[in-house]
């Protein structure tokens, strides 16, 4: 028995509409919302202490900061933003030990100096070394490739790990980089799509200031487990949801921003993680994160190459895959066709549910089994 599309009747091409609706629904659906609804509204700012920070990040003079640099930075890289018309500096975060990972990002996404004829840099920011033969090997790195900059963690400080990094970086880019117009802040094992970020910066029909770009998260609760690391006791902070942030995956702030957020710091001392610290710091300036869905956030996308000539970045890259990835893309080129786009993202967005849910359900087929082997261990024990 045949049956063809044209042989359909009326209720069936209806059923046949709505499953499609409904899948696009089901793909799409979150980043609509997402990107047009659920956007934070910039509000007018009397607040004294906003009006206070926003007086003193623009009056910011860290001259003290290059004459000491040595105690601060042990590899400083002062000349690394010698380009006075520098338009988007990335920062990536990379451990000491991850050569390997810096290695592949050199090779591929960060191996650009010029979108659409402005000027782009790349460097990789590092935490301290534990012995002196990793730091002679950072050293040597440094000489060879010269994208290393490494802040040293201050022991009286109250802020530790990654936040504590994060505000070594921005005082290094307020310091030795104010030229640069737009600052990235992401991780060696994340693809970046500087190209595609590059245009939509160009594209901005705004002043850019106040810039804070990156995949939102909203109506987050603050840790309230007593036993947790990052417990945030109400009478610190009473609220009951976080202030919106950017995923600390990948997200871009204006120059202004970078000074607003690193004089907010010095008056934000909860033990929350990196991301939630800048969105906190960004708060006390008067800023608002803006969203963007293209930003995978803390996702792994699976590859298709239209899908990756459109998105921002993608999390969970290996150097292996990040190498893989770039050759592709390299080998393809080009720009796609709007219907190609369309077809990369439905293709990549649901490999990726699949591959979620695939995780759930192993997930819970781990914890079955561990379930089912107390039970055995149990019965052992009392037969």
């Amino acid at each position: 028995m045949q049956c063809s599309l044209c042989n359909l009747r009326t209720h069936q091409w209806c059923f046949l509409l709505f499953n499609v609706l409904l899948f696009h629904a089901l793909l799409f659906g979150a980043d609509f919302v997402e990107e047009y609804l659920l956007q934070p509204t910039p509000g007018v700012y009397t607040d004294a202490m906003v009006v206070d920070v926003r007086e003193k990040a623009r009056k910011l003079d860290l001259s003290n900061v290059r004459e000491n640099v040595s105690q601060a930075y042990p590899i400083p890289n002062p000349d690394a933003c010698r380009n006075s018309d520098l338009f988007l500096l990335t920062i990536v975060f990379s451990s000491p030990a991850d050569i390997n990972q810096r290695n592949a990002v050199r090779r591929t996404w960060a191996n650009q100096t010029l979108i659409q004829g402005f000027p782009v840099r790349t460097l990789f920011f590092l935490g301290s070394t534990k012995t002196s033969d990793a730091q002679n090997a950072l050293m040597t790195e440094s000489d060879l490739h010269g994208d290393m900059v490494q802040g040293h963690a201050v022991t009286d400080s109250l802020l530790r790990g990654p936040t504590e990094r994060t505000v070594l970086a921005l005082r290094w880019v307020i310091t030795f980089c104010p030229v640069a117009r737009f600052v990235l802040l992401t991780m060696d094992s994340v693809f970046i799509n500087l190209p595609a970020i590059g245009a939509y910066l160009l594209g901005l029909h705004r002043h850019p200031e106040d810039l804070y770009l990156g995949r939102v998260i909203q109506r987050d609760s603050p840790d309230r487990n007593p036993n947790s690391p990052g417990y945030l006791p109400p009478a610190l902070y009473p609220d009951k949801y976080l202030p919106e942030y950017c995923d600390r995956t990948a997200y871009v702030l204006s120059q202004d921003v970078v000074r607003k957020v690193y004089v907010a710091s010095a008056a934000v001392r909860a033990p929350v993680p990196a991301d939630v610290f800048v969105g906190l710091c960004a708060q006390k300036g008067g800023v608002a994160p803006t969203h963007s869905a293209r930003f995978a956030g803390e996702k792994h996308v699976r590859y298709n190459a239209c899908c990756y000539h459109y998105l921002f970045s993608s999390a969970g890259m290996g150097s292996n895959e990040l190498e893989t990835v770039w050759a592709d893309l390299e080998e393809k080129g080009g720009r796609c066709s709007l219907l190609k786009t369309y077809y990369g993202l439905v293709t990549c967005k649901a490999l990726t549910y699949l591959d979620k849910l695939s995780f759930f359900k192993s997930q819970t087929e781990d914890e079955s089994q561990r379930e089912l082997k107390r039970e055995q261990e149990t019965d052992r024990r009392w037969g």
